[in-house]
């Protein structure tokens, strides 16, 4: 049995992961760009049918300022349990399951999301790359 506090060779050793392709974890710039899809998406969504108005100094905009980050809560929470992922997650190719798999159900989705917003638990990664918002979720993210 391997020593769990050994140094990885790769993220998702110690869990038996494969080193790359489907199941691998998945790396940062993927995340990244499913981030970057996601929050787009959410500000349109707000533009459109929030009034939010992304040019507005920050005392003009009022509450309309969270329009955004609402609109993204509300898809992480509803997509992670639908679809394995939100939007941007699914179309750069990856999927948020259980860390020893299994449905995510509906709570995980929720810490997972309110932690992600707070944004310092996402960026504080372990040896396998899973934030401290996964981590507290049991969940990992992996290449489809």
């Amino acid at each position: 049995m391997p020593d769990a506090l050994a140094e990885n060779t790769y993220p998702g050793e110690r869990r038996g992961l494969p080193r790359s392709g489907r199941g691998s974890i998945a790396r940062v710039g993927r995340r990244l760009s499913a981030l970057l899809i996601d929050w787009v998406c959410a500000t349109i969504i707000a533009i459109a049918f929030l009034s939010y108005d992304p040019w507005a100094l920050p005392g003009e905009a009022g509450l309309s300022t969270f329009a955004p980050m609402l609109v993204f809560a509300l898809v992480q929470i509803l997509f992670i349990p639908l679809i394995g992922g939100s939007p941007g997650q699914r179309i750069v190719g990856m999927r948020l399951v259980l860390l020893h798999g299994g449905w995510v159900g509906l709570w995980r989705p929720i810490v997972r999301t309110v932690l992600l917003l707070l944004v310092i638990p996402a960026v504080v990664w372990d040896s396998d790359q899973r934030g401290l918002h996964d981590q507290a979720a049991g969940t990992v993210l992996l290449r489809a």
